[in-house]
């Protein structure tokens, strides 16, 4: 099995495993595999360092966070360093312009959509149940890229 980070045409995020690369090649051009935030069948692979599932082994990966615990990582070349650097922008612009609001996001983005709660750009954090609950709800919502130092993630 092979496991790959994907994003629609509207730029969602999400993952999927898949028996191989041929595998999702026809199935995406087939219009098989769909966003799980607005079933768009648009699906191209994000760039990443895929994660192939070997049997009768186990993962040496553990959850991410804690000294001692491994995360997934992947060697860039000259090229991506635009697109990091983007990245990284863009969320240190994000952080500064809102409010961490925590693990009470989804209540607190559901009190603002009501008008519970003032207008504000708020961030926190989301299962991805809970995520997806909101955008069907049609809250619009970002998934923040992750940091690429590894502090303050």
């Amino acid at each position: 099995m092979i496991h790959y980070s994907l994003v629609c045409a509207e730029a969602h995020e999400f993952d999927g495993w898949f028996r191989d690369s041929a595998t999702f090649d026809a199935q995406a051009a087939g219009g098989h595999v769909s966003c799980p935030f607005c079933q768009s069948s648009q699906i191209t692979k994000a760039p990443m360092a895929p994660h192939v599932a070997r049997g009768g082994k186990k993962s040496r990966r553990k959850s991410e966070g804690g000294e001692g615990e491994t995360r997934e990582v992947a060697l860039l070349d000259e090229r991506h360093e635009q697109l990091r650097g983007m990245i990284r922008e863009l969320r240190e612009t994000v952080i500064a312009a809102t409010e961490d609001v925590g693990e009470r996001f989804p209540t607190e983005a559901r009190k603002i959509q009501d008008g519970d709660a003032p207008d504000r750009p708020i961030r926190g954090r989301a299962t991805f149940a809970e995520a997806k609950a909101l955008l069907d709800d049609g809250i619009e919502i970002l998934a923040l890229p992750g940091s690429l130092t590894g502090e303050g993630s």
